[in-house]
């Protein structure tokens, strides 16, 4: 239908400059489409920063110290700060959407790239993520906004699914940029990093290139692109101030409140896939934190796809609600599958990835054409309520979210004990617990792989306990020489030596010694140390000699003659090697006295203590061992109930799909293209009037009168 063509209505006032904003007229087509290209980039973004945490949750709660209690209560508390950020940004209208969207960029930007990755803390960390989120709620209302004011009724759905895309695609930026490059870089801060670089560049874009509609063209109507010269001819007559009375009072109906809700609990399962999907994979199925994040991209990217196809065909077959309840049908469909496949151990990777592709691509049905017939429904009360409806739906939602994720430590308590105590238990399973050496880590993993090894060291100890007092003096190598040799004098003497105390060259020259005056030393014991004494101060007198001929030969049982020569032979030896021998000899006696008490146990055994022994005795290792001992149970305990309690809450989101298909029928919009494109032609006529009575009063013409 053609109309006529009248003279461009004259420029309204609007806001100049990077505060202001403002557009006095409505965008040619290329200007449109790079302002709503402006707004979806911007959003993917900022929910690439809020969502990045999930890529690596187990690490952080780990690093910080963080209990799946505590960090499901980050995630809560975001959302509820979220949810006020929401209502806050029901003034949108006044402060300017454009704004809000932009400088909230530069701040979640900052945030992300210098706060939370320095962040040594779980409260400094709950505290910058609770200003992420507010930071997000605002823009949940102003983005959409935008791409509302950008885009006519008849081409919603496609923008909406486009706008959608923030979530979407800022999921599947963070599953895509963990994937690969979490082996590369492991540590939890790179992914914020690299995330709050992308965040400030966008900033930049956003900062130099996004406007938006002055209030008095934003607050009106506009069903197609051939609505402009009408909307922008009555622009004029708009009062913004007027316009935005009763906003609240206008929105808060059930034809708004009912799809909020019934839209919040369809969502479920998406918040739970953002936040929780790698918790879930990680500990029910003992995927890595790369192939998890790699299952997301299945849900990510079909669903970014999905989003632009039925855009697109709910556009062109000009309804809503179809798309919405053939879309939901789908999704539940794969919940329901979801559930049913969680506690199934067997349930394979890519049987995994063709239900999420089922629930991601009805769920993007259904979500395309609801923002499409949400926001028109708010329109039918009031163009100018936009923002504050799409404020009570962030508000709603984000009330959903909190009250479901914070039930889920009480729902599905194992997941709490795999992530708080799994992670150290299996490092230690495994011999990779970096607070212990690699000695240590070796034993642990062997004690924890065959728990005898510490019964067997145990009755060991109890046995041979003088003999392992003296191999608890031994080094392991000399231990493992002897038994392996133990006639070697080297390695004798070593053993002497650490028996004794002693250094080896003395051991050495005490062994040498006493081989070499072994007669001698024979002779020396027979006498009284008073003799030994005096003989020493080299006394020749008569009366000490005899004692000592007579001391010789009844301790060796010889004639006085003999024993006279055996006194004799004494006398030969040096002093000094005499005073080391009277020191020495002794203590290494009974150094050899153990050291043979020693090699009466079994090799076998020695060898076992000298690999076990010490270590079951560090301090550490018997810290790590108790914790296996207690712990170990109770992760069992929970790997063995967890897939019951995650199906319990997958059943919960399936409930949650079905939920919103009653709430369909509350929201504006046609069941059947026929009505809808009847509907279409009618509006079409009437804006064709509405412009050739403009036309003809501008001209003077008989209309006017």
């Amino acid at each position: 239908m053609s109309a006529p063509t009248i003279p461009a209505a004259p420029p309204i006032r609007a806001r100049r400059g990077l505060w202001g904003r403002q557009l006095d007229r409505y965008p040619e087509n290329g200007a449109r489409r790079l302002y709503l290209g402006i707004v979806v980039v911007s959003t993917v973004t900022l929910y690439y920063e809020l969502f990045v945490q999930n890529a690596v949750s187990t690490q952080i709660a780990a690093k910080l110290h963080m209990s799946l209690s505590y960090f499901i209560a980050v995630i809560v508390i975001g959302y509820g700060l979220g949810a006020v950020g929401s209502v806050v940004a029901g003034l949108a209208d006044r402060w300017g959407r454009a704004n809000l969207v932009v400088y909230g960029l530069a701040l979640t930007g900052g945030l992300v790239l210098f706060g939370l990755p320095n962040a040594h803390t779980k409260l400094t960390y709950l505290v910058l993520f609770g200003l992420v989120s507010i930071v997000e709620g605002v823009v949940l209302v102003a983005s959409p906004a935008l791409v509302r004011d950008f885009s006519p009724q008849v081409g919603r759905a496609s923008a909406m699914g486009l706008w959608t895309l923030g979530p979407v695609v800022g999921s599947l930026l963070v599953t895509e940029v963990s994937s690969n490059t979490l082996t590369a870089h492991p540590d939890w801060q790179y992914q914020f990093r690299f995330c709050g670089v992308v965040g400030l560049a966008v900033f930049v874009i956003a900062f130099l290139g996004l406007r938006e509609l002055a209030p008095r063209l934003r607050d009106q109507l506009m069903v197609s692109l051939r609505d402009q010269a009408v909307v922008e001819a009555r622009a004029r007559g708009v009062d913004p101030d007027r316009a935005a009375d009763g906003r609240w009072r206008q929105v808060l109906r059930a034809d708004v409140i009912g799809p909020a809700f019934g839209i919040g609990a369809f969502l479920l399962f998406f918040y739970m896939a953002v936040g929780l999907f790698v918790v879930f994979y990680t500990t029910t199925f003992g995927y890595s934190l790369a192939r998890a994040n790699a299952l997301g991209n299945w849900y990510w990217g079909l669903q970014a796809a999905a989003l632009i196809i039925a855009g697109v065909l709910s556009d062109r077959l000009r309804v809503r609600k179809p798309f919405m309840v053939v879309g939901a049908a789908v999704s539940a469909v794969g919940v329901a599958l979801f559930a049913r496949a969680t506690t199934h151990a067997d349930t394979g990777y890519y049987h995994f990835a063709w239900i999420i592709a089922l629930i991601s691509i009805g769920s993007a049905i259904a979500f395309a054409a609801w923002m499409a017939a949400f926001t028109e429904t708010v329109e039918r009360h009031s163009p100018a309520a936009t923002a504050t409806g799409l404020a009570v739906w962030g508000a709603i939602l984000r009330v959903i979210v909190v009250a479901t994720l914070g039930s889920v430590s009480f729902a599905i308590p194992a997941a709490e004990t795999l992530v708080d105590h799994g992670p150290r238990l299996n490092a230690a399973v495994a011999g990779q617990d970096p607070s212990l050496s690699a000695a240590q880590n070796a034993i642990v993993k062997a004690v924890a792989a065959d728990p005898g090894i510490a019964v067997r060291a145990r009755t060991l100890a109890a046995q041979d306990s003088s003999e392992l007092a003296t191999a608890a003096r031994l080094t392991p190598a000399v231990s493992a020489a002897l038994i392996a040799n133990p006639n070697d004098q080297v390695t004798q003497a070593t053993a002497l030596s650490q028996i004794s105390g002693k250094p080896v060259p003395e051991i050495v020259q005490a062994l040498t010694l006493s081989t070499r005056y072994q007669a001698q030393l024979a002779t020396a014991a027979t006498l009284d140390p008073a003799t030994q004494a005096a003989l020493a101060t080299g006394a020749t007198d008569p009366g000490t000699l005899a004692k000592a001929v007579g001391e010789i030969a009844a301790g060796l049982h010889v004639p006085v003659a003999t024993a006279t020569a055996d006194l004799q032979a004494l006398a030969q030896v040096p002093p000094t090697d005499l005073t080391l021998l009277r020191t020495d000899g002794p203590v290494l006696q009974q150094a050899r006295a153990k050291l043979t008490a020693l090699g009466t146990v079994p090799p076998a055994d020695l060898t076992f203590l000298n690999t076990y022994g010490r270590g079951l005795k560090d301090p550490a290792v018997a810290s790590a061992l108790a914790y296996l001992q207690k712990e170990a149970p109770v992760v069992q305990k929970a790997a063995k109930d967890g897939p019951a309690q995650w199906q319990r809450w997958w059943w919960l989101c399936f409930i949650g799909q079905l939920v919103f298909l009653p709430s369909i029928w509350l929201l504006a919009g046609r069941w059947t293209p026929a009505k809808a494109r009847a509907d279409a032609a009618a509006h079409n006529s009437a804006v064709a009037r509405e412009l050739e009575a403009l036309a003809a009063e501008r001209a003077g013409g008989p209309l006017a009168r």
